[in-house]
């Protein structure tokens, strides 16, 4: 049995703890959050009841508060605003309607109104904060500034606070800022160095409210709670795509001046989707809880992101866009914007993990409904015997296997986590998330909900007060830091540069877009399904300006002819030659494609090494259409320049590359080497009948092509499959596929660029068959087919 006198002690010690953790919880200290920009509608419709959802939370638990609000406005119109808007708060469902009314009059009193504007009167803030503190025998905790307004506001706003407003030693600071944070890297940079100047990093809390959106929040927790399932799933072996969309059925009316300035790209493509391909697509830290982990893992990702061209992006813009623009920012009647209200892009990792796997990212106003998610689809390569009234929604792999996080709104209605059945039973957190049974009769993705588990949040939170939740609790894990604005901002940059004149499909909005604006993917390159009503070109005597065209499809010597600017030109060539490939592949198990040299296909092979990662270069073999008798390393070699523009960046099967051997034993295009010939009998042993599946030509100023110049006495005509020829240009001697052999081609792509070749291409159109003195007069396939490729310069002058 104890002594009496422990039992004493014991009691005294446990009153002594007791007594501690109330002087602790009475003793926090006081915490003032000003609003900037506290009249505005951000305010009005989150902000003001974030603070007060914070204050619920936080009362009683040893903090004491102040709120400031703060604007332009009159303190006599800003007072009147806040009361109204203070006393539309809400309080959460829990919470009985006596207890709501007290709460609400309690934080009414704690809130007031100020104009703030001088370093005097951020001096005054600060003074009637401090005797604030001391007047109730309080100590300050910290301050946190909202900035709720423009960017251009931000510097001299943070220059008052630096000077006039910052709390004493002990206290924290934290300042939130809202976007746009730039308008592209240099003036990201720009506003980010003229804020490091007033304010730390670690003081500074970047907001992208997607962030605090519980469905994408939930992205890295469920990740990781689920690695057993998904560490051998989340990879390109088993992954088809990725989609991440944000939908909205309203349009830009309203807000045309930030609308102009930013478009749908900088208003949500390069934030909020942005921000959820990172967590989507990084390799998971072995903390998820760490934000220094986090940020260096994001940061990753970034650095695995492949650079965007303009052909990752399909552009529109809804019919009365520029009307509204017109009246509300008074342009003239003629004025017509370009400024893309949707936007579809094609992002690719380069890494060993997403390798191949596409990333969608799709945002745009005036569609027909509006929904926000992120889907998983993956790969599904059963094939099952039995009827599908007869699969078992958790047992058949011929289901779709999709996990999707539903950010809100669309069918469901409410933020959800769902996971195909087929895939695997998900464990999300039971204090924060609930199983929910399907609605019946509704079908997400063509699926009932049955085909899920759903799981959807035990309370469901507006995204601003978690948020400001997490500002008050120093979590920087849901903020945007410097580091991750720049990396956004370099990825995104050269895109928007490139498309400042590209002209946005046009659509009606809502329903009545139809599938106007569906998209598909081709390796690296988007289009729209649905090709708009191609103008063909007129007769002589009405030949229409280029900027009357973005790609123009025509006859040309009596076989298609394409024209655009160069890079929509090549884009187009590039996507052409690829489809070609998979065609063959698919009815033959190879491609045999025959490359020209020079500097027009430079271009092309770029766009092929760089962004067209379905090209099945496995399959491919690569023939010279013609080469300079040059050893194969010298610059003016043909193949040297195919070697450093394209095989280098692909996976080519070093056998399946046939380079022309025009230096043998020490030689250059010596006839007693027959290199000709060698080359000849290579084309016969691995070309069916000698039928290239793809020759690329180009058109020399001369009306040559390959290396068959006018007059040649080779290569025009006879049994020859390969020749040596003479050049009037340095290097002199040659060796080339011969016309013959070209003309058995399935296909035959004639590329021309430049303005020099307007005259030649003039001069072609009206001349007949005559290889003698116009050797490309003579391609003329036997069973294949030609397509002229010309830009602009070459077809319009």
């Amino acid at each position: 049995m104890k002594h009496p006198g422990f039992w004493k002690m014991l009691t005294v010690a446990v009153f002594m703890a007791l007594l501690g953790c109330l002087q602790a919880q009475e003793h926090q200290g006081h915490v003032s959050i000003i609003l900037l920009g506290a009249t505005g509608d951000l305010a009005k419709k989150y902000l003001w009841q974030g603070l007060f959802q914070l204050y619920l939370d936080e009362a009683g638990k040893g903090h004491s508060f102040s709120f400031h609000g703060s604007a332009l406005t009159t303190t006599e119109k800003g007072q009147e605003f806040m009361a109204k808007v203070l006393e539309s708060l809400s309080c959460p469902k829990d919470v009985a309607p006596p207890r709501c009314a007290e709460l609400k009059d309690q934080f009414q009193q704690l809130s007031q109104y100020r104009h703030l504007k001088t370093s005097e009167d951020y001096l005054a803030l600060n003074k009637d904060i401090e005797a604030r503190v001391q007047r109730e025998g309080l100590w300050e905790a910290g301050r946190i500034f909202y900035f709720s307004v423009p960017p251009f506001a931000y510097a001299d706003i943070a220059r008052n606070i630096n000077s006039s407003c910052r709390p004493g030693p002990g206290a924290w600071l934290r300042v939130v800022l809202e976007k746009p944070f730039g308008h592209d890297l240099l003036s990201a940079q720009q506003l980010a160095t003229e804020l490091g100047s007033f304010f730390q990093e670690e003081e500074m809390y970047r907001v992208d409210h997607y962030l605090g959106k519980q469905a994408v929040a939930q992205i890295l927790p469920f990740r990781d709670q689920n690695r057993k399932f998904l560490d051998g799933l989340w990879n390109r072996h088993y992954v088809e795509r990725v989609e991440i969309i944000m939908k909205e059925t309203v349009d830009a009316e309203g807000r045309t001046s930030f609308y102009e300035k930013y478009g749908v790209i900088r208003d949500v493509l390069q934030n909020h989707l942005t921000e959820i391909l990172t967590l989507v697509a990084m390799e998971l830290p072995h903390n998820v809880s760490s934000w220094e982990a986090v940020l260096q893992h994001k940061l990753q990702a970034f650095q695995a992101l492949r650079g965007l061209q303009k052909g990752s992006a399909v552009l529109g813009q809804y019919q009365a866009y520029s009307e509204q623009v017109r009246r509300e920012l008074q342009k003239p009647d003629s004025f017509h914007s370009l400024t893309p209200t949707f936007a579809g892009i094609l992002a690719h990792m380069d890494n060993l993990r997403w390798e191949g796997v596409p990333f969608i990212l799709m945002s745009g106003k005036a569609l027909d409904e509006r929904v926000g998610y992120v889907r998983i689809l993956f790969k599904n390569r059963a094939y099952c015997a039995q009827s599908e009234k007869h699969w078992v929604t958790d047992q058949s792999q011929c289901l779709p296997r999709q996990i999707i996080f539903y950010i809100g709104h669309g069918e469901l209605g409410s933020p959800a986590v769902l996971v195909s059945r087929n895939l695997f039973r998900p464990s999300l957190p039971s204090k924060s998330w609930k199983e929910v049974e399907g609605q019946p009769g509704l079908r997400l993705f063509g699926r009932p909900l049955s085909d899920y588990y759903v799981y959807s949040p035990v309370r469901e939170q507006d995204a601003y007060s978690i948020l400001i939740s997490h500002i008050f609790h120093r979590r920087k894990g849901s903020f945007i830091t410097t580091e991750n604005l720049l990396a956004s901002w370099v990825f995104w940059t050269p895109l928007l540069d490139s498309l400042v004149h590209e002209v946005p499909r046009i659509y009606p909005g809502g329903a009545e877009n139809g599938h106007l604006l569906d998209f598909e993917f081709s390796g690296n390159q988007l289009s729209f399904s649905q090709q708009q009503l191609e103008q063909l070109v007129p007769g002589p005597g009405s030949v229409p300006k280029p900027s009357d065209f973005q790609v123009l499809r025509a006859k040309y010597r009596e076989s298609p002819l394409i024209s655009a600017w160069p890079e929509e030109l090549i884009a187009k060539l590039a996507n052409d030659i690829e489809a070609t490939a998979v065609q063959a592949v698919r009815r033959f198990g190879k491609f045999h494609l025959a490359l020209s040299g020079g500097s027009s296909p430079i271009d092309l092979f770029q766009q092929l090494a760089m962004g067209h990662y379905g090209f099945p270069w496995a399959h491919t073999h690569l023939w010279l259409v013609d080469e300079r008798c040059v050893p194969l390393w010298d610059p003016e070699s043909n193949f040297q320049g195919l070697q450093a523009h394209l095989l280098q960046h692909v996976r080519v099967p070093y056998y399946n590359i046939h380079p022309m051997p025009v230096h043998l034993h020490q030689r250059l295009c010596a006839e007693e080497d027959q290199g000709a010939q060698i080359y000849a009998e290579e084309i016969s042993a691995l070309v069916t009948n000698s039928s290239f599946d793809l020759v690329l030509l180009g058109m020399g100023p001369d009306g040559h092509t390959a290396s068959l110049f006018p007059q040649s006495p080779t290569g025009l005509d006879g049994e020859q499959l390969v020749v040596l020829t003479k050049s009037p240009f340095r290097p002199y001697d040659r060796m080339s596929l011969s016309l013959p052999l070209i003309n058995r081609a399935r296909k035959v792509a004639v590329l021309v660029m430049g303005r020099m070749k307007r005259e030649i291409t003039t001069l072609v159109s009206r001349v007949g068959y005559e290889p003698k003195k116009w050797p490309i007069s003579g391609v003329l396939p036997a069973s294949g087919q030609l397509v002229w490729y010309m830009d602009y310069e070459a077809f319009l002058g």
